[in-house]
């Protein structure tokens, strides 16, 4: 917390310094307070925010707080499998851990990245669940990943899925007008 706050401080006091310091003698510095008062605000609530984020286990359930989602728990009969892997973060070869728990039909229930969770909680979390563990001997790309299994991936990720239905689709429309002009 102690980095968060230092980096927020680094970003926001020269920024604001210098706002203030070209805007006081002109009388316009509530100008600048309004969008310092909203950067702050945004902070404190992503602050309180990442510290809600939870996950638990208990007999009957298995439920969790995301960032920015609301709490949602899930039975424990309807987990079906633990899939923990490596994944290559974008361009590097170094490797993030992510934990994905699905039900039984292989939809995605809940799931650890290795930016917020650790190994250990991530192995935790996969022993308390008393579900089959299947681990991915070596790392996959976000791609192959989205290829092989993209219900595991937040929206967000599966970009390249869309980017990759545009071309096709591009191609499509290109061969169809080809033969529309014969």
């Amino acid at each position: 917390m102690r980095e968060t706050i230092l980096m927020f401080l680094a970003f926001c006091v020269p920024i604001f310094t210098v706002l203030y310091w070209l805007n006081a003698p002109t009388g316009t510095w509530l100008l600048v307070l309004i969008p310092q008062a909203l950067v702050t605000l945004i902070y404190v609530l992503s602050m309180i925010a990442g510290h809600r984020v939870m996950i638990s286990v208990n007999a009957t359930e298995i439920s969790e707080r995301g960032f920015l989602r609301p709490f949602t728990a899930f039975p424990r009969a309807i987990l079906g499998r633990v899939v923990l892997l490596d994944l290559y973060t974008s361009s590097s070869l170094d490797t993030i851990p992510q934990l994905f728990v699905t039900d039984t039909d292989g939809k995605l229930l809940v799931r650890m990245r290795g930016q917020f969770w650790s190994h250990d909680d991530m192995e935790a979390l996969a022993d308390d669940l008393d579900i089959p563990v299947m681990h991915v001997p070596e790392p996959v790309t976000l791609a192959d990943l989205n290829r092989l299994r993209p219900e595991l991936l937040y929206w967000f990720e599966r970009r390249l899925n869309l980017r990759r239905s545009g071309r096709a689709f591009a191609t499509k429309v290109t061969d169809s007008s080809e033969i529309i002009s014969r």
